[in-house]
């Protein structure tokens, strides 16, 4: 599992003027499966998603496809992490820890 944070680097006006292509990104990982949430930082300097995709590889071309990299206008942090603990409704995310 991934957090993905986002930070931006360009002014709000900027950010809105793109923010219909980054929705259809958003909507694309969505329905392939790839995202499990995802929203604006408050204050709103950013964002944040929830990843679930299988390796650091996947997360980072994902990320080099949103229209806000493309633009120059954000970058990524990437973090992984073991979700050893869910809500019941996240019970299929749930992973074991590495031997």
């Amino acid at each position: 599992m991934f957090v993905l944070e986002l930070a931006y680097t360009a002014p709000l006006e900027r950010i809105d003027a793109l923010l219909p292509r980054h929705a259809v990104w958003l909507k694309e990982h969505y329905a392939a499966g790839d995202f499990l949430a995802a929203g604006r930082k408050v204050p709103r300097d950013g964002g944040v998603i929830i990843a679930s995709v299988r390796d650091r590889a996947t997360a980072e071309k994902i990320v080099a496809e949103d229209p806000f990299v493309i633009e120059g206008v954000c970058e990524y942090r990437i973090t992984e992490f073991v979700a050893t603990t869910t809500a019941p409704a996240l019970d299929g995310y749930r992973e074991e820890l590495p031997a």
